[in-house]
C-alpha cells in the first residue's frame, strides 16, 4: 500500500492507493538514483529527427535528436553507457513477422543505413560513463528516447551524440 501525504494550506491530505505488479519487468518504472544526473524531466521541443540530424547536424553542435533504440540485434555496447537509436520514421519489424529480435530492423534494414546514430552518455567532465545503459537510464530496446549532447562526425560522415541528458519517453 502507498501512502501519499500532502499539504495544502495547512491542511494534510492522506491519499492511500494500491499498485499492481505482475511481476514483468517495468524499465521505464523505476530508475536508479544515478540515472537523475542523465534523465530529463521533460522532453525537449526542439528535437529533431535522427534522420534529420544525420543530414544536417554539423560536428559540435549542440543538439537534441529523438529516435527508438535498436538498429542491430545487439543496440546497446557492453561495459560503457552507450547504444544505437533509430528515427521514428523506419519501422521495426512486427511481432506477425515472425522476428525474434524486432528491434534489429531485419525488415528494413536499407532504411536504417540513413537513419541511426550511436549515443553515449558522458558525465559532467566529457567522459564517457561506463555500465549498462539500460540500467543506467531504465531503458530496453525499441524505448523511445530524446537525447541531448553534442553532435560528432566520424570521417565517412557517420553521426555520434555525446550525451549529457535523456529524455524516456513513457510507455515506450
Amino acid at each position: 500500500m502507498k501512502v501519499l501525504n500532502i499539504v495544502v494550506s495547512g491542511f494534510c491530505l492522506v491519499l492511500l492507493g494500491c499498485a499492481e505488479n505482475d511481476g514483468k519487468s517495468q524499465a521505464n518504472s523505476a530508475k536508479p538514483a544515478a540515472a537523475s544526473a542523465f534523465i530529463l524531466a521533460f522532453e525537449p521541443a526542439d528535437a529533431v529527427a535522427v534522420g534529420v540530424a544525420r543530414e544536417n547536424a554539423e560536428n559540435d553542435q549542440s543538439i537534441a535528436v529523438v529516435g527508438r533504440i535498436g538498429g542491430s540485434e545487439k543496440p546497446f555496447v557492453d561495459g560503457i553507457a552507450a547504444f544505437t537509436i533509430v528515427d521514428l520514421k523506419v519501422q521495426y519489424c512486427a511481432d506477425e513477422e515472425g522476428c525474434p529480435t524486432p528491434w534489429d530492423y531485419c525488415c528494413h534494414q536499407d532504411e536504417v543505413k540513413t537513419n541511426i546514430a550511436t549515443v553515449k552518455i558522458i558525465d559532467e567532465s566529457g567522459k564517457l560513463v561506463s555500465g549498462d545503459a539500460r540500467e543506467l537510464l531504465g531503458v530496453k530496446e525499441l524505448s523511445e528516447v530524446v537525447v541531448q549532447g553534442t553532435a560528432k562526425r566520424d570521417a565517412q560522415g557517420n553521426l555520434s551524440l555525446a550525451a549529457s541528458k535523456v529524455f524516456v519517453r513513457a510507455g515506450k
